[in-house]
């Protein structure tokens, strides 16, 4: 199976997206759910990006969220658990080809939560970062079509530098 590396320019309609798959994640999650947010480039105004709505629902108790996993299948998600990152459960709306949703759900102590709030944030604040990762992003898909692991790959360091300039920008500015 290959997955098509597929950006496309910015689209207003990825908010009502993620707004129909965030009531859609409030149902199944309930009482445990504190909190939801888009993240990922979707969220961020202007910028380019693969057209997968990323949602992060905060929990609090994200073992309890395992009990729900057929609930989840059921409605129509697949669940991959921690997948990769420990403390994590990731989910997938849509096919193995065609994301139309990942859900990143975390309990709320985890560290990764404010790491992708403050890569959402300093994107949308700083207008130029989000300009060049855009540029990026596009010029990775046009040379890597099927090659998602290479797309990856070739935005791995830039995504890594601008995380680390995020952070500390997150942490002098609480107020946003």
């Amino acid at each position: 199976m290959v997955r098509r590396v597929i950006v496309e320019k910015y689209n207003p309609r990825w908010i009502t997206q993620y707004e129909a798959e965030a009531e859609r994640l409030r149902k199944l999650l309930s009482d445990n759910l504190l909190e939801i947010h888009h993240i990922g480039s979707t969220a961020i105004p202007g910028l380019s990006a693969k057209p997968i709505i990323d949602i992060m629902p905060v929990v609090r108790d994200i073992l309890a969220v395992d009990l729900l996993q057929k609930t989840f299948e059921q409605a129509g998600y697949l669940y991959f658990g921690e997948y990769g990152i420990p403390g994590r459960r990731f989910l997938v709306r849509g096919t193995a080809e065609m994301r139309l949703a990942q859900v990143h759900i975390f309990g709320i102590s985890s560290p990764d939560i404010k790491r992708h709030l403050a890569f959402r944030d300093y994107l949308r604040v700083h207008p130029e970062a989000a300009a060049e990762y855009s540029s990026l992003k596009t010029s990775l898909a046009e040379k890597f079509p099927l090659d998602i692991d290479a797309y990856i790959g070739g935005k791995s360091g830039f995504v890594k530098d601008l995380e680390a300039k995020a952070l500390k920008w997150y942490r002098q500015n609480p107020q946003h």
